[in-house]
């Protein structure tokens, strides 16, 4: 107080609050790590220091193994590289959330970006202050390690899980195939009903075997193997025979030389479960295993073909496989070209007898290089040609199947003329795309997706081929209101985000389309 008797006004420093970004990230441990949960305890801690959260990047859904779909964080990434940010600092609940990457050092390159750019990453629940000292930097190092480390031994506790189920006679996903069924039975080893495509057991304890299908699909396979091992004719000419019957496959479509091929190869036919033929491991490449690797239970259910009749078919196949020489390959190489006059992935991949295009790319490096090896130029891409032209046949097949199906449901159907799209029950515009699949340099798999939002579709039906652009590999649902690219390039897997509209099969469109019978209230 002054000597007049008033109270002095001092000046109050107040400093503004350091403005804060947080990443968030759910993966599929819901009730410990929920983005809720996570942004809670970010709050409170920038409460504390005096932060304010100006933005927040949230992936909901997503495996830290790797960049690849984490959108957000990406997104993070690109705006601290531009320099279109508005915050000095990043929170993230702790090392964990910001990624359980493989190589401790892609975790560390993702922060150095941040820090070079002047903005500091914060690990709020960490017991350690991330602020460059010695003991932060080798603290933060083993946790990264850690990170990683849980990931690697969890899989190798669930793979081991697998292995043990599958030893013990269950199946470990996968559809059933043509001429069976997945039967579901409880704990206890009693039947609790078959399995409809796209159903899953719905209790832990639950397991699911294989049993015969319908007596039409047993008597079909087995017409297959005795038409394959005593006619001595083709997959391609068994195929075309179906064909010619109207038999079609478990998948409601026509049969082809790798569909019946399947049926010929796969063990499960003489009811033996066999798990870890291929390996997709921590979102790293995808391998084939050699078959000292696949674990097995041999009669773990009911065949419905006579083992000798299956093995006499892997015999033929196997002379018919036979390891080539060099000069081999490209003597056979040769002498197709001198029957047809040009040469295609294609045409090579139908020619019974001959090695596939893959393993002329695998020997000689590429296809086009056999080819100079053969002396043969081609003037055109004839492979992509005779690609666009099945897929054209199999888009046509798609929309044919679907009409016909939906019909058969009691809907109602039509195509429109100037656009294409379904007109189903007079309700929902559905778009039908095709997406072929492409190999990158690095051996991984990519399909793009183009459409026209202008026209305003309500669903969009993204047909994505297989590797050798055959087959339908699966389907994606995309309602016209979640996409806002016009162009979407889909990966083997592309998080929760996009593959929560992805189905193994059409039947949740079908479901979509079937009409129901309201009864009237009295």
């Amino acid at each position: 107080m002054s000597e007049s008797g008033f109270i002095e006004e001092k000046n109050v420093d107040v400093r503004p609050l350091q403005r804060a970004a947080m990443y968030v990230r759910m993966s599929t441990d819901h009730q410990k790590y929920s983005t809720e949960n996570q942004a809670d305890t970010i709050r409170e801690y920038a409460k504390r220091r005096d932060m304010e959260i100006v933005e927040t990047y949230a992936d909901q859904g997503k495996s830290g193994l790797s960049l690849d779909g984490r959108d957000a964080l990406k997104r993070l990434i690109d705006d601290v590289q531009a320099g279109q940010t508005r915050f000095e600092a990043i929170l993230v609940l702790d090392v964990t959330r910001w990624g359980r990457f493989q190589d401790a050092d892609e975790s560390a390159y993702y922060e150095y970006i941040c820090r070079r750019a002047g903005i500091q990453v914060q690990y709020v629940a960490e017991q350690f202050e991330n602020d460059g000292s010695p003991v932060s930097t080798i603290v933060k190092g083993v946790k990264r390690a850690m990170a990683g480390e849980y990931s690697r031994e969890l899989s190798t506790k669930v793979f081991a899980g697998q292995c043990r189920l599958i030893e013990m006679g269950y199946r470990q996903g996968g559809p059933a195939g043509y001429g069976l069924r997945r039967m579901l039975i409880d704990e206890q080893g009693n039947e609790k009903g078959v399995l409809k495509r796209g159903e899953h057991k719905s209790l832990q304890t639950d397991r699911v075997i294989l049993v015969p299908g319908p007596p039409e699909e047993l008597k079909t396979v087995s017409w297959i193997y005795r038409t394959f091992v005593d006619e001595g004719r083709t997959e391609s000419q068994i195929a075309v025979l179906l064909n010619q019957q109207g038999i079609l496959t478990d998948l409601e479509r026509e049969w082809t030389r790798g569909t019946v091929h399947e049926v010929l190869t796969n063990e499960k036919y003489i009811g033996n479960n066999v798990f870890n033929r291929t390996s997709f491991k921590l979102k790293k490449r995808r391998v084939v295993n050699d078959p000292d690797m696949w674990v097995r239970h041999d009669g773990a259910w009911e065949g419905i073909i006579d083992p000798s009749h299956y093995y006499t078919a892997q015999g033929i196949i196997r002379e018919r496989n036979r390891k080539f020489s060099n000069d081999e390959m490209l003597e056979k190489l040769k002498a197709l070209h001198n029957r047809q006059g040009w040469l295609s992935g294609v045409i090579i991949n139908e020619t019974e007898h001959m090695p596939s295009s893959s393993a002329y790319a695998h020997r000689f490096g590429s296809l086009i290089r056999a080819y100079e090896l053969i002396g043969y130029t081609p003037d055109r891409d004839y492979r992509y040609i005779e690609i666009n032209r099945h897929l054209r046949k199999v888009y046509a097949s798609t929309i044919e199947d679907a009409i016909r199906k939906i019909q058969a449901l009691g809907g109602t159907v039509h195509r429109e003329v100037t656009s294409e799209f379904l007109i189903i029950n007079n309700e929902l515009k559905v778009s039908v795309i095709i997406a072929r699949c492409k190999q990158t340099s690095a051996g991984r798999y990519r399909w793009k997706v183009h459409f026209d939002t202008g026209l305003q579709p309500d669903i969009i039906l993204v047909i994505r081929m297989d590797a050798g652009n055959q087959e339908a590999l699966d389907y994606y649902l995309l309602p016209s209101l979640d996409v806002e690219n016009p162009k979407i390039r889909l990966a083997e897997s592309n998080g929760f985000a996009l593959d929560a509209y992805r189905f193994d099969d059409l039947e949740p469109f079908f479901d979509m389309s079937e009409r129901s019978i309201i009864p009237e209230a009295v």
